[in-house]
């Protein structure tokens, strides 16, 4: 993500900020990718902290439209949780917007949420996360850290927190969007297998008997060597990490002066330059964390064939809105 600028006091200013230090109010305009100092706020400024700007005559930002299902506000932390929630789903739609996905000139289908709770003022309602025909369904329960952290270990996923689960479900959803494109579906079966194959199957076979024991010579996680939904998943989230790394790099962070001052990385047509670049940031920002007993930022060790992936997703992923 990059920095953006008050346009009061030339401040800067950081993506999901509702007031500079100077004391003027933040709005964040997602087609041009700027923050202003007046706009219309959106209806959910004061509830969730949406410092988007308002669209239209009910007055949600782009982001907040998409939500169809609120969790249950009337119980409990759930309102802090629900902010916690859309706060990380705006990152990775403003991330996306850089490649095009859900802007005003998007004129493709566009994904829906259901924001759920474990917890409502009914009782305990189990919640699993997932996506169905352009509906995605997130636990925001998991917007609590302590939740969160026992379920990664629990499920033994190293990178578990509310941005990957955006990411990962929405990427469920561009795969329908880029299925229907001339050649797609041929060269994704090439690459990651026929995603025709029975899922639920497949799942249960996963959960029975986990990955293989060469998963990471073919698979980014264990988890997608499941099926290949669930390998161009988990792929395609990564792409959507590594691109914000350098992203974020750009605006703050260089190694032996890369990225260069300015470099945009959602414009990076070359797959292979951008993931390099990120798999040294990513390496570089591990040895740092671990000086302070923190767990890597990014730990994943990236094979031959993962890479080939990777640079296929990128490539889709940066072309398809357009071609669409």
């Amino acid at each position: 993500m990059k920095i953006f600028t008050c346009g009061t006091c030339k401040t800067p200013v950081f993506f999901s900020n509702l007031t500079c230090t100077c004391g003027a109010p933040l709005f964040y305009d997602p087609d041009r990718d700027v923050m202003l100092n007046e706009a219309q706020p959106c209806q959910n400024r004061q509830p969730i902290a949406c410092n988007w700007k308002g669209d239209g005559d009910a007055g949600f930002c782009r982001s907040c439209q998409m939500t169809q299902t609120i969790p249950d506000t009337f119980h409990g932390d759930n309102i802090s949780l629900w902010r916690v929630s859309e706060q990380s789903k705006r990152w990775v739609l403003s991330n996306l917007m850089r490649w095009a996905w859900f802007t005003a000139k998007d004129n493709g289908p566009w994904p829906t949420f259901k924001m759920l709770a474990e917890q409502t003022s009914r009782g305990e309602t189990p919640v699993t996360m997932g996506h169905a025909n352009g509906l995605i369904t997130i636990n925001v329960t998991e917007g609590d850290p302590v939740v969160r952290e026992f379920r990664r270990d629990e499920l033994d996923e190293r990178l578990r927190t509310m941005t990957a689960h955006f990411r990962h479900e929405i990427a469920h959803f561009l795969f329908l969007r880029l299925q229907p494109q001339q050649g797609f579906t041929d060269s994704f079966r090439a690459l990651f297998g026929d995603e025709s194959v029975d899922y639920g199957a497949a799942l249960d076979r996963h959960y029975q008997n986990g990955a293989p024991a060469d998963f990471q010579s073919r698979f980014v996680t264990r988890y997608a060597s499941s099926h290949p939904h669930e390998d161009w998943a988990e792929t395609c989230a990564h792409v959507m990490y590594l691109t914000d790394i350098v992203d974020s790099a750009s605006a703050e962070l260089r190694h032996n002066r890369r990225p260069r001052s300015g470099y945009d990385a959602y414009k990076e047509a070359k797959s292979e330059k951008l993931l390099d670049q990120a798999f040294k940031f990513g390496t570089g920002l591990n040895h740092i964390v671990r000086s302070m007993g923190m767990q890597d930022i990014y730990p994943f060790v990236i094979s031959p064939k993962v890479k080939e992936k990777l640079v296929f997703a990128h490539r889709h992923l940066m072309t398809g809105a357009r071609k669409a």
